[in-house]
């Protein structure tokens, strides 16, 4: 399928089959994840990829028992960092500078950049790492279009419950969002036969 096509096929599936994904498939949209688009390439988020049936019930339970959590192949947890370190800046310099083979004395201008960020309160900065995790997330929904997998967004559970169950505030993270990954039931979801109802060209984009 097209990009078009693909985009067109794909829909916030309701229920799903308990099919479980190719591995294969899986890897191609956990590595669009890892290299889509952050500020300043950052990537102050982690996503955790769950299989674990009682993690699954647990989340259910915080997540508004949909059925998706426990009906999809793989659920995957997008949490942002709730405070940039200087240590994380740090930690990125060098691996610029290993991936580059350069100095990481050279990189010392863009460090500074970050300075601003560091010095930011943690609701400030759990803003700003929040939009960096939600570009990946949106990538993670097309990889997976593109390769035939169905995925369903989800804001829709208790982020602190989440965080406990999880254990994240212990790794300075919040979760942001959640991604179920896995294949539709055309015999129990109301929404698989159903028209894609965007905006109009004209509608959406204003041309100057």
């Amino acid at each position: 399928m097209s990009l078009k096509d693909s985009l067109s096929w794909r829909y916030a599936t309701k229920r799903m089959t308990g099919g479980k994904v190719p591995q294969e498939k899986v890897d191609k949209i956990l590595e669009a994840i890892r290299l889509a688009p952050t500020s300043f390439g950052l990537q102050p988020f982690k996503v955790i990829v769950i299989e674990d049936e009682k993690l699954r019930e647990d989340i259910f339970n915080t997540a508004c028992q949909q059925p998706q959590i426990k009906e999809a192949s793989h659920v995957l947890v997008f949490a942002a960092n709730k405070k940039v370190t200087a240590e994380q800046v740090q930690e990125y310099m060098e691996l610029i500078a290993t991936t580059r083979g350069i100095p990481v004395e050279s990189l010392d201008g863009f460090k500074a950049m970050f300075d601003g960020i560091v010095a930011g309160t943690a609701e400030q900065n759990f803003v700003w790492t929040a939009r960096q995790a939600y570009l990946a997330f949106g990538v993670g929904i097309v990889a997976a279009a593109l390769e035939q997998v169905d995925a369903t967004p989800m804001e829709g559970f208790n982020p602190q419950a989440m965080d406990k169950i999880l254990g994240l505030e212990e790794q300075n993270l919040g979760s942001t969002t959640i991604l179920t990954l896995g294949y539709r039931d055309e015999a129990n979801d109301s929404l698989v036969k159903a028209a894609k109802v965007r905006k109009s060209m004209d509608k959406l984009f204003d041309f100057k």
